[in-house]
């Protein structure tokens, strides 16, 4: 897969959810703190959103979207004209262990006014959902997640287009940089080199390792490690497949190798990540399982996020 779907994969957990709502006169609401990312679509009138520990709300019109991709709590309200409003809000639920740098480095509020000729492909996923959740047609619950996932996509696709600062906006408009990191996340299991790297990419060694490093922050075959094991660990976490299975699938020779090396970053055994990883038993009261099943699992460090740098 490309970086951008590979990066929202990483975190992506569950199924979304959504509602479209309707409400007039003088309304407020808050939505508190979530583990994972909301959003909201204006399809009809006007209101304002303030996030907590901010000053000023954001005003939003009719067909703004809204992402806040790190779960901040933040209030919903009337616009103060009395208008009946109509939005379209959802959930995705994400597990922050294994964040991605282009994730990490999202705001807390994305705000996308609409504008006539922009992001086509989000106002047409936008329509879509809304019918969905209209019509009720048949099919619909399997439409409808895959419509959800689709605007997530979206809607970061539109941030790294649209955004003049932060590192990962640079990197994916930088070719040769962009060249390499599709080529690592296509095959994360090849045996790759720096020459082998610099020549998918092409440009000489040097080069590669000039460009890659100021602008993601480090070196490209540090950065294929990092990714490597993030993905052992993804593995790990949803599957019980053998170690030599997930060892093979992840560019390492042998289940030791692994081992060695996913000790190094998490400091501890992949057996005992993934014990710390495994659902845990339904309480014997309520029948279901509390909502932290991640929180006790170490997570790899993210590569550090730098400012970009000419060259």
């Amino acid at each position: 897969m490309d970086v951008v779907s590979d990066a929202i994969s990483a975190v992506r957990v569950g199924s979304p959810s959504s509602d479209r709502l309707s409400v007039d006169g003088d309304w407020h609401v808050r939505l508190p703190p979530y583990e994972g990312a909301g959003f909201h679509v204006v399809l009809r009138g006007s209101c304002r959103l303030l996030r907590d520990g901010d000053g000023a709300p954001v005003t939003l019109g009719p067909g703004d979207v809204v992402l806040l991709p790190h779960g901040s709590g933040h209030a919903l309200m009337s616009a103060g004209d009395g208008c009946e409003v109509e939005l379209l809000c959802g959930k995705y639920r994400l597990d922050r262990s294994r964040t991605h740098p282009l994730m990490a480095e999202l705001p807390q509020v994305v705000h996308l006014p609409h504008r006539v000729g922009e992001h086509p492909e989000l106002r047409a996923a936008i329509d879509l959902l809304a019918r969905e959740l209209d019509e009720q047609r048949p099919g619909g619950g399997l439409a409808l997640p895959s419509l959800l996932d689709l605007l997530l996509v979206y809607l970061v696709r539109a941030w790294t287009s649209r955004a003049h600062t932060g590192a990962w906006p640079a990197v994916l408009s930088d070719p040769v940089t962009t060249a390499a990191l599709r080529a690592l996340h296509a095959d994360p299991a090849a045996p790759w080199t720096a020459e082998g790297l610099a020549a998918a990419a092409g440009v000489s060694r040097a080069t590669l390792a000039r460009r890659f490093t100021a602008l993601v922050g480090r070196p490209p075959m540090a950065y294929l490690t990092w990714w490597r094991l993030t993905l052992a660990a993804a593995r790990l976490r949803a599957s019980d497949v053998p170690l030599a299975t997930v060892a093979r699938e992840t560019g390492y020779g042998s289940p030791y190798a692994l081992s060695h090396a996913f000790s190094r970053e998490f400091g501890l055994t992949p057996g005992r990540y993934r014990a710390l990883a495994a659902p845990p038993l339904p309480d014997a009261r309520s029948g279901s399982a509390p909502d932290a099943r991640f929180r006790d699992v170490p997570s790899a460090p993210a590569p550090p996020v730098t400012s970009p740098s000419s060259g």
